[in-house]
């Protein structure tokens, strides 16, 4: 009752049929109708299309393979323990309150799991510590675990992630093994460890929409509060920090939020990640609260990731939100073009002169990645096949054998995700990283064109951030803070949650 007594809302509602009906009877509508016509009359038979619904050689042999037998037995040891443990003393088991309540707790992985991601977001950075992380995934990996020790069909679903998984599991652990200095790169093994529990524990115990909803709210109440901060932040105001920023292209610029994170780059990358999975819960939420609440979230997410300055992250999610629209249905992309271009107006001016930077090869952070790369390059030619071992301290210090940069100075990390995969984990390293995250892109839009409406909007999201994410990593080391590492693969296991659910409704309907 409320919208329609509402001039504002009648007016934005004549305003938008006014639109549809120009849109509709313009030339250019009338092209983009006539190619979406053409498109999915194509569809069945173009080569994206088949190539989407192959499956492939390497996946093909994975299902009946040794190896994939062995991978999974030897995560799933703790599993195999505790059901092990509860035939041998079933009565002692179902007597104990405490083993009742562990199991429940296990039961319940999915919850932890998304308060432990909650936790992580909100947790001021001098009050963080990377250990905590490694040791809630690892606690809830062995809490989940026990709560399969009296549910006899209940196991680790390592076969749902894929032959590219085992073998990335395999390449980092040989990285730590046949690393330069095993001290140094232990500490990395432990934040992958982290990333690998977490995945696992995601896949497994998601098993239907509610628990994935459960698991997406808490990472989106936790980016509301990071974003809230930020934008706090942003009002009383931070100090400029001049090796975040060129002053002599940027003098009016203010200084750079970072909310609950220790640098406004991976606050925005943080951003980039968890705002689409806001976005698709706001869309897919039943009552006008929740519509709300998901708009005024967005709102938050959006100004903090505006006062970040970050331009690649702004990037990112401009190909986030091209990605989602284009997933649902790609003839929202022309609506969304024109909605940015009449976005332009009303940025504040510090953002557009920011912007406008872009490309600027006079601008010091460019000039400097450039160098870094020059680096990185005569460090491959040495190093490319095996790398160097695992982690940033062991690259930095085969850096101090090649020449320094134009400042003086020896780069810290690679500043893009992928050289530095290279560098520390081999060429196999970095392949077997390419193959999981291709692979499991692929599966989601295969899973896509199969789903619901609500799980459909999910894995678009999803897809989008991981696009957005991954474009970034191409001029940013994005998991230089761990804590942004766990973040990337808490959406890698939102997509193989959906994917899984979504594969799931189709073999239950079948």
């Amino acid at each position: 009752m409320i919208t329609q007594s509402s001039i504002l809302c009648r007016w934005l509602l004549a305003l938008w049929h006014a639109w549809q009906g120009l849109w509709a009877n313009s030339a250019l509508g009338g092209w983009f109708h006539r190619r979406a016509e053409n498109i999915r009359d194509a569809g069945k038979t173009s080569w994206v299309c088949q190539f989407l619904d192959r499956e492939g050689a390497v996946r093909r042999g994975w299902e009946d393979s040794i190896f994939r037998r062995a991978f999974s037995g030897i995560l799933n040891l703790p599993v195999t323990i505790a059901k092990g443990v509860y035939r041998l003393a079933k009565g002692l088991w179902d007597g104990s309150l405490a083993f009742r309540g562990v199991t429940a707790l296990g039961r319940g992985a999915w919850a932890l799991l998304g308060l432990f991601v909650l936790v992580m977001l909100v947790a001021p950075h001098e009050r963080w510590e990377n250990l905590y992380g490694f040791l809630g995934a690892a606690g809830i990996y062995f809490l989940y675990a026990l709560g399969c020790a009296n549910r006899r069909e209940r196991r680790l679903e390592v076969g749902r992630l894929g032959p590219w998984f085992a073998f990335y599991f395999l390449f980092i652990s040989l990285a730590l093994v046949c690393s330069l200095s095993v001290g140094l790169s232990l500490r990395f093994y432990l934040f992958h460890l982290t990333c690998f529990f977490l995945v696992l524990v995601a896949v497994s115990a998601v098993d239907d929409g509610k628990k994935l909803k459960t698991l997406m709210v808490c990472g989106a109440v936790g980016v509301t509060v990071a974003a809230l901060y930020g934008c706090y932040q942003g009002y009383i105001g931070v100090d400029v920090v001049a090796s975040q920023q060129d002053m002599a292209l940027n003098k009016d610029m203010p200084g750079r939020v970072y909310s609950f994170f220790d640098n406004p780059n991976n606050f925005a990358e943080v951003l980039v990640m968890l705002t689409p999975l806001t976005l698709a819960l706001t869309i897919n939420a039943k009552g006008r609260r929740g519509k709300v609440l998901g708009i005024f979230s967005l709102v938050a997410e959006i100004g903090a990731l505006g006062l970040t300055y970050s331009r690649s992250s702004w990037l990112g999610l401009a190909l986030a939100a091209v990605v989602f629209f284009a997933l649902l249905d790609w003839r929202f992309l022309p609506a969304l073009a024109v909605l940015g271009v009449c976005a332009i107006p009303f940025l504040p001016q510090s953002i557009w002169n920011r912007i406008l930077t872009i490309g600027n090869m006079k601008d010091s952070s460019a000039r400097y990645r450039l160098a870094i790369y020059e680096d990185t390059g005569r460090l491959l030619r040495d190093y490319g096949l095996t790398g160097t071992g695992l982690g940033s301290d062991v690259m930095r210090k085969v850096f101090l054998h090649y020449p320094t940069l134009y400042d003086g100075n020896y780069p810290i990390h690679t500043h893009n995700n992928y050289l530095q995969m290279w560098g520390e984990t081999g060429i196999f390293g970095l392949l077997a990283f390419l193959g999981l995250i291709l692979g499991q892109i692929k599966e989601g839009l295969q899973a896509i064109r199969r789903a619901d409406r609500e799980l459909r909007r999910v894995l678009a999201a999803a897809l989008g951030a991981l696009a957005g994410i991954l474009a970034i990593g191409l001029v940013e080391y994005t998991w230089f803070y761990p804590r942004n590492m766990f973040l990337f693969w808490y959406l890698f296991a939102i997509v193989a949650a959906t994917v899984k659910l979504i594969w799931r409704q189709g073999e239950e309907a079948a």
